[in-house]
């Protein structure tokens, strides 16, 4: 995916400073939903010298650009989601808080018309919840039912 998002910054003539690049390439692979913090962790092993500052700005930007989508989990900070190509939903563990793509299913739940009270819809996120395998193994274990809690 990092080519992918580099060449879509690319023919969108967007200046692809040393840090704007290292954020970049950072936010490469499949299922990639890291926090702000881990971009900048990750982005200080190839630019040292990056900011968070810096790293909190070009997510902004690419955010509002619409290369990057912004992922909200419930019980934690925001992740950032560079599958910005393929209309995908997310599978949230309760555990860990992984977050993995899943291919949106055809059609996309909808709203009839009587419920949306006169709002028009506009898009749809839909977020699964569940765990892990390795949540589950351990919630196994551990004899557990009920309410998962938060490793």
């Amino acid at each position: 995916m990092t080519s992918d998002l580099l060449a879509r910054l690319r023919s969108r003539d967007w200046r692809l400073s040393a840090q704007r690049r290292a954020v970049a390439q950072v936010l490469a692979g499949e299922h990639v939903h890291l926090t702000a913090e881990q971009v900048h962790d990750l982005a200080r092993h190839r630019l040292p010298e990056i900011s968070r500052a810096t790293v909190y700005n070009t997510l902004n930007e690419l955010v509002a650009m619409g290369e990057v989508l912004e992922v909200d989990v419930a019980d934690g900070p925001k992740r950032y989601d560079p599958n910005v190509t393929e209309h995908h939903d997310h599978l949230v563990c309760d555990g860990c808080q992984t977050i993995r793509d899943v291919p949106r299913s055809d059609p996309p739940p909808s709203i009839d018309e009587g419920a949306r009270g006169g709002f028009l819809v506009t898009g749809v996120d839909v977020t699964y919840r569940g765990l892990c395998p390795t949540c589950a193994r351990y919630h196994r274990t551990k004899g557990r039912t009920g309410t998962v809690a938060r490793r």
